[in-house]
């Protein structure tokens, strides 16, 4: 998290410096790997290694920020939709969309988990946001749902289906979502 380590906010250029760090690294990450050197990301950045290193001062930090942008994305898109959405089709629709990122993400999240502890406070927090994000489109869709489902079990739904189909075509992915979301269904 940009600052947190600090006691004043950042200023506007080391926010944008950190922002486009991050961003970058996910990109050479997911294209590349874990193994991409910093300097690379540095320069693709259009920073220098001071400022990389002054953001992030090893590698797993800068992993850490990379994996907590991709869950904000995440848990931010469940708010929206829920905002957006009727109920039943904000759920539907975030499901399709967590099932599509761990599809598209699968690298990238495999080298950051394995990169992250699993009790750092980063995992805890990404789990905890995630969570919450999701149990508000569980709420939302009182009623419309079995009353026995958590949103921890639609987390663990939408990233199994998106394991199970990432080889598989988009029809078959469509396919396995129904099934899902029929069995969700009250």
């Amino acid at each position: 998290m940009p600052g947190a380590d600090s006691e004043r906010p950042m200023r506007a250029d080391a926010r944008r410096n950190y922002e486009r760090i991050v961003a970058t690294a996910k990109d050479l990450f997911t294209a590349h790997g874990a193994d991409v050197p910093l300097d690379d990301v540095a320069k693709k950045a259009g920073v220098g290694a001071g400022t990389l290193y002054r953001h992030f001062p090893t590698r797993e930090k800068l992993f850490e920020a990379v994996y907590r942008d991709e869950i904000e994305v995440l848990a931010d898109r469940a708010h929206v939709l829920h905002d957006e959405l009727p109920p039943w089709e904000a759920l539907e629709a975030w499901l399709g969309e967590q099932v599509a990122w761990v599809v598209e993400r699968h690298k990238l999240a495999t080298i950051l988990k394995e990169s992250i502890d699993a009790g750092s406070e980063t995992f805890r927090y990404c789990q905890v946001r995630l969570r919450e994000a999701v149990g508000v489109l569980v709420d939302g869709a009182a009623g419309l749902i079995r009353p026995d489902v958590a949103g921890a079990d639609v987390l663990r739904l939408a990233h199994g289906a998106g394991m199970a189909v990432r080889n598989c075509s988009p029809e078959d992915g469509k396919r396995v979502l129904t099934v899902i979301l029929d069995g969700l269904r009250a």
